[in-house]
């Protein structure tokens, strides 16, 4: 009977030691993750492609979609945080339109690749955001357009996300609540 006690406390222990190793997730704000991480050399980032079930519409089109960039460089748990249409602003013109573009955006982002900058001793997951710009054919894709679906300050839109229970739906429950939230340095281990 002691050896099934020792053999159960054991397997907690080796339990709770995993649950804890989790590590917490940086959030860094568009662009922020330059402080750590770079693109390998010669690489450029794939754009996204405009959803030819809408190309007809010829609408210009924002999204901002939200990004987990792992310690390996790659990237996954994609979630449109943000959009905008030049037709009927954040609301969905027609049905599957957002879920179109938000798949359109992560299409691209998850064939990003990043690797840590060369200071870096031990690269750390980073939440972030990427803003997807999509137009007709010769559109000028404006800074205006970028304007309406940038997020300026990533951890409190997410902060504001977790208050709106149906916002939440749109992240993983375990990836969010792993997420750094408060404001601090972000970059920094």
């Amino acid at each position: 009977m002691a050896r099934l006690h020792s053999s159960a406390f054991a397997v907690l222990v080796l339990f709770s030691t995993s649950v804890f190793a989790i590590e917490p997730i940086r959030v860094a704000n568009e662009g922020d993750i330059k402080q750590a991480w770079t693109l390998p050399p010669g690489t450029r980032l794939a754009a996204p492609v405009y959803p030819t079930q809408f190309a007809e519409r010829g609408l210009e089109v924002c999204v901002a979609v939200g990004y987990l960039l792992n310690p390996d460089g790659s990237t996954s748990d994609f979630a449109m945080l943000k959009g905008w249409n030049s037709e009927s602003g954040v609301h969905e013109p027609a049905a599957g339109f957002w879920a179109a573009f938000a798949e359109a955006g992560a299409a691209a982002v998850r064939q990003w690749r990043f690797q840590p900058r060369p200071e870096v001793q031990r690269p750390v997951p980073v939440y972030t955001v990427a803003t997807m710009l999509f137009g007709k054919e010769g559109a000028t894709l404006a800074p205006e357009l970028r304007r309406r679906c940038s997020i300026s300050n990533l951890p409190q839109h997410l902060a504001n996300i977790r208050e709106d229970k149906d916002a939440r739906r749109l992240l993983d429950t375990d990836l969010f609540d792993r997420m750094q939230l408060k404001p601090v340095d972000f970059m920094r281990p």
